[in-house]
């Protein structure tokens, strides 16, 4: 990025020592040929000269533009991806079933997944601290299980999801508080 920055620098130094160059040049005394159809005064060399310059700052400009489209475009795949692997669908205590917000966040992931059609991904289930471990680890599966086939009721293949139970083995907070478990009972993503 510096690199391009420090040619971006270069280019325009150049350009604008061209222009000034060709605007600082000692009149000459014309020949009727060399005079520009006699309107403006410019040499058919100055006249080349200005076209050139003004060529190579019109390709620059292209050319900036165009990075800066590829580099919108470059942050917008990493907004999604993060958006993707960072908001996690939340259950209700005790519960596999999908909320609202959760079929909602369930149909973007499924856009992604479509968007991103070679990618495959893990479902993590996971719960609150509270229960048996056994009780816990069967309701992290269900809770991985009720995502993915929500995604394939959505049209992802089954192939492209694995899912796993963690039980309450990876909280996310270890607080033994409501607010804690809340984003503990959920299911994650995880690219494979």
């Amino acid at each position: 990025m510096k690199r391009q920055l420090l040619m971006h620098v270069v280019m325009a130094v150049l350009v604008a020592g061209l222009l000034t160059m060709v605007a600082c040049s000692k009149p000459k005394v014309a020949d009727p040929g060399t005079m520009n159809q006699g309107q403006t005064g410019e040499t058919d060399a100055q006249r080349a000269a200005r076209l050139e310059a003004e060529r190579a700052a019109r390709l620059e400009a292209e050319r900036i533009n165009a990075q800066q489209l590829e580099d919108q475009q470059q942050a917008q795949i990493i907004e999604a991806k993060s958006r993707f692997l960072n908001h996690n669908i939340l259950f209700d205590f005790d519960s596999a079933e999908l909320s609202d917000q959760a079929k909602d966040l369930l149909r973007e992931k499924a856009y992604w997944l479509q968007a991103n059609s070679s990618v495959t991904v893990m479902i993590e289930g996971h719960c609150d601290e509270r229960g048996t471990t056994v009780y816990n680890l069967a309701l992290g599966e269900r809770r991985a299980t009720t995502v993915r086939n929500y995604l394939v009721d959505l049209g992802i293949s089954a192939q492209r999801l694995g899912t796993v139970s963690y039980g309450e083995e990876k909280p996310l907070d270890p607080a033994p508080t409501e607010a804690a478990y809340r984003i503990n009972r959920r299911a994650q993503f995880v690219i494979r």
